[in-house]
């Protein structure tokens, strides 16, 4: 059950009000994550930039999903889970690459490199090292790639955090 409730614009804080009726303008609606983070102006504002900005990375749709399933994995936000899963699919991920991704691995070693860094960026990025970056270079990618890795997870902090905090969980669990 959530802890807050989604906003309906009318309910909005200004700043938050303006950018639902923007979305809901462009998009005929908001999903339940948006709304509740309405209560904030600034953490609204901060994630659709943010958000915005991410999707301008030069990752491949794809691996972007499979990192953000692996990162979602060990945050635990079975909302986030379900919504890159679903997302994924879109970018023509397989059953198999979504429980590998979830595993935090890809049958693509190229891909595995890149997802193991990004999981260590979750979880101890102090233990990052100039071998770890070279490997990656190694593996083809570039520093723009690897930098953008940084952006992805944090994303993925910030909604499955959000999510988790405020009871948010996967429609089928909230019936």
């Amino acid at each position: 059950m959530p802890r807050l409730t989604a906003l309906d614009p009318i309910d909005a804080p200004g700043k938050s009000r303006e950018l639902l009726n923007d979305i809901i303008e462009r998009r005929g609606g908001v999903g339940g994550m948006v709304a509740t983070m309405a209560h904030s102006p600034a953490l609204l504002q901060g994630y659709l930039d943010f958000s915005r900005a991410m999707k301008r990375i030069k990752l491949p749709r794809a691996l972007s999903e499979k990192i953000s399933l692996a990162v979602q994995e060990w945050i635990g936000c079975g909302h986030c889970l379900d919504a890159h899963a679903a997302a994924g699919r879109a970018a023509g991920l397989t059953e198999a690459d979504i429980a590998l991704a979830r595993q935090g691995t890809s049958t693509d070693a190229r891909e595995a490199a890149l997802i193991a860094v990004a999981l260590r960026v979750l979880v101890e990025p102090s233990s990052i090292t100039d071998e770890d970056v070279v490997e990656l270079r190694s593996h083809g990618w570039s520093d723009r790639i690897i930098a953008e890795i940084v952006g992805l997870v944090a994303l993925n902090v910030l909604t499955g955090a959000f999510n988790l905090l405020v009871g948010l969980e996967p429609a089928e669990r909230n019936a």
